[in-house]
């Protein structure tokens, strides 16, 4: 079975997905943030070239793939964090017209790397640990075939040595959202979130790109004045409450950033927040293994937090962040001390290392 599951090809993977969207390396950052609310896409793909162009060339096929090749992929979290910046709150217009390839610098080598379609399940999982992304086809993939692991999945995560207790990001609820900001940046391309502790080092809620992204740009000044807390409260609505806003626009005035008074005006009329369907939290025993309660808004909202225990099993987690669109899962002790983080990535490792053992 394990050889089975190892002779797929990572051509099956995308059956029946529709290609991401695409825009040009030479695009802006306005177009990117233009194209994501057009799309309704979560992210984009960045090319080297005018990939629509290309393709409806006469001679495609005669064109070198090095003139045009997936170069990175953006998203509305990315646009958010570069508005953030106190000189782009300055003057918001001119930041729209850099170049989208600045939303690219900040990310590291590897994070787009190109498979053939025949390539084998083994070959993208090692990709996908090398840095690689997105995770989520990977784990539900193996999820389907979670027999073949066993009796791997019936352990706990802690047995299995998968909690990272280290290399997690965290901030205090009073701490300035803006401190925030690298923390954000950096769980968008480890694919992880960033914890909000109280003073006693409990998980209370976080910030989560995936959250972020379904925001709009107003947001980037909500960062640049609230405190983590406070920004938390602001993302975890449809639309943020006006005692929020209010206080938003008014620290905005007080430094001078009116530029970016004109960013929320201008965005007022945009929606902030997409829904989307979840299994309930009954389903998925979010009394002991589940989440935070919290505010519901539509997405998953930060208050809503999936948290497990050193004792769950893999498999559980594994489902439990599948079902609630989660790429970590944070771990807690029952009195709610943090302990650490659980990722796709540690999943995945584990995963794999069985089926070498068994192949």
């Amino acid at each position: 079975m394990a050889v089975s599951i190892l002779s797929h090809e990572v051509s099956d993977l995308c059956l029946g997905k529709p290609a991401l969207s695409s825009l040009s390396a030479s695009a802006t950052v306005g177009d990117a943030l233009s194209a994501l609310k057009r799309s309704g896409d979560l992210f984009l793909s960045v090319w080297s070239c005018d990939r629509l162009h290309h393709c409806n060339s006469p001679r495609p096929d005669k064109v070198d793939f090095e003139e045009c090749k997936c170069v990175g992929k953006v998203c509305l979290v990315d646009v958010i964090c570069f508005l953030s910046g106190e000189e782009n709150l300055k003057n918001p217009g001119k930041a729209l017209q850099e170049p989208v390839s600045v939303l690219l610098n900040s990310k590291v080598p590897g994070l787009v790397r190109h498979l053939e379609p025949h390539a084998n399940l083994l070959d993208a999982i090692e990709v996908i640990l090398g840095g690689a992304q997105n995770l989520e086809d990977i784990i539900r993939y193996l999820l389907n075939s979670i027999g073949v692991f066993s009796p791997t999945p019936n352990h706990t995560i802690e047995s299995l040595d998968i909690i990272d207790s280290e290399s997690f990001f965290t901030v205090h609820y009073d701490d300035p959202a803006s401190s925030a900001l690298p923390l954000i940046s950096q769980s968008l391309i480890k694919q992880t979130s960033v914890a909000i502790l109280d003073t006693d080092g409990k998980l209370i809620g976080e910030i989560s790109p995936f959250t972020l992204n379904f925001c709009d740009a107003t947001v980037a000044a909500a960062i640049a004045t609230l405190s983590a807390g406070e920004l938390m409260a602001y993302i975890d609505f449809r639309d943020p409450p006006e005692d929020l806003l209010r206080l938003v626009k008014d620290r905005l005035e007080e430094r001078n950033l009116g530029p970016a008074l004109d960013l929320i005006e201008e965005e007022s009329g945009i929606s902030s927040l997409s829904s989307y369907s979840s299994s309930s939290d009954e389903e998925f025993g979010m009394g002991r293994s589940g989440g935070i309660a919290g505010n519901s808004a539509g997405v998953r909202s930060t208050a809503q937090t999936i948290v497990c225990y050193p004792w769950s099993s893999l498999v559980a987690v594994m489902i439990q962040a599948l079902s609630h669109r989660v790429s970590c899962t944070w771990v807690i002790e029952e009195d709610g001390t943090l302990v650490g983080v659980v990722t796709f990535a540690g999943m995945i490792k584990v995963l794999r290392e069985r089926l070498k053992s068994t192949a």
